[in-house]
């Protein structure tokens, strides 16, 4: 596995309360990688320690040679971004000016001919180009997802994270997000990570999952390693029935 971005020996505490412990892995580069494990298990945390959206108490995040810390924010801006759960913006915008949001790292608020073409490029590989002068207070919440992943799409990072991207969203909406996030890597070679708490999601778009229990990881590797009876029975406390499906291992508890 190429990897870019190493974490090692994360650590994060909330007073007497160690939520992240001594978490390391590798990020595998030009791949789907999912965070998954039960509520309060660190996933979230983890996920807002790579953005720099949370300071780490200890550990080391090496991304691209260089400890995270050490990157200037506009400069980190051009090779990562990160798409939140809240993303409630209160400005009057329309779906091309959230979009051109994603440029601002390279021009400002000064946009070249080239930022308006990535804008283009971006709208129209989400298919909004009917909506791109609507306002996305106007929107529904699938087509809202989408103008933020657009923004995500025309920053033009090779590093995407999505925490819980599929949260808030219809069976139809979400399912549609994930085949998005599995075309930003097959199909322009992005490095995507997500937090996701629906597994079978994790299971049929990912390549790699990275399952934490307790603050810990309870099981790092390919779709097909974690997603056993026993290795779900171990995070979750739940039993589990796996099923394949085109494939992929797919789990139905009981």
């Amino acid at each position: 596995m190429a990897a870019n971005m190493n974490i090692v020996d994360l650590v994060k505490s909330y007073g007497s309360k160690t939520v992240v412990d001594e978490v390391s892995f590798e990020v595998p580069k030009g791949k789907v990688l999912s965070l998954i494990g039960p509520n309060g298990a660190g996933k979230s945390t983890v996920m807002g320690m790579i953005s720099r959206l949370i300071a780490k108490d200890t550990g080391v995040i090496d991304f691209e040679g260089q400890d995270l810390s050490k990157w200037k924010s506009k400069e980190l801006a051009k090779h990562l971004s990160i798409l939140t759960q809240h993303n409630n913006i209160q400005m009057k915008l329309t779906v091309r000016e959230l979009v051109a949001f994603g440029r601002f790292p390279y021009s400002g608020s000064r946009l070249t001919p080239e930022d308006n073409e990535m804008i283009d490029r971006a709208v129209a590989y989400m298919e909004l180009e009917e909506f791109e002068d609507r306002y996305i207070d106007e929107l529904s919440g699938g087509q809202r997802q989408r103008a933020y992943i657009a923004m995500v799409i025309a920053q033009d990072t090779d590093y995407i994270l999505l925490d819980e991207p599929t949260n808030n969203l219809d069976i139809y909406h979400a399912s549609n997000l994930m085949r998005i996030v599995r075309r930003l890597c097959d199909e322009l070679g992005k490095t995507v990570i997500l937090v996701l708490h629906e597994i079978n999601y994790a299971a049929f778009y990912s390549d790699y999952i990275c399952a934490f229990r307790d603050g810990k990881i309870a099981k790092f590797g390919a779709v097909s390693e974690v997603m056993t009876k026993e290795c779900l029975k171990d995070i979750y406390n739940v039993d589990f029935e796996i099923i394949n499906v085109h494939d992929k291992p797919l789990s139905v508890y009981y």
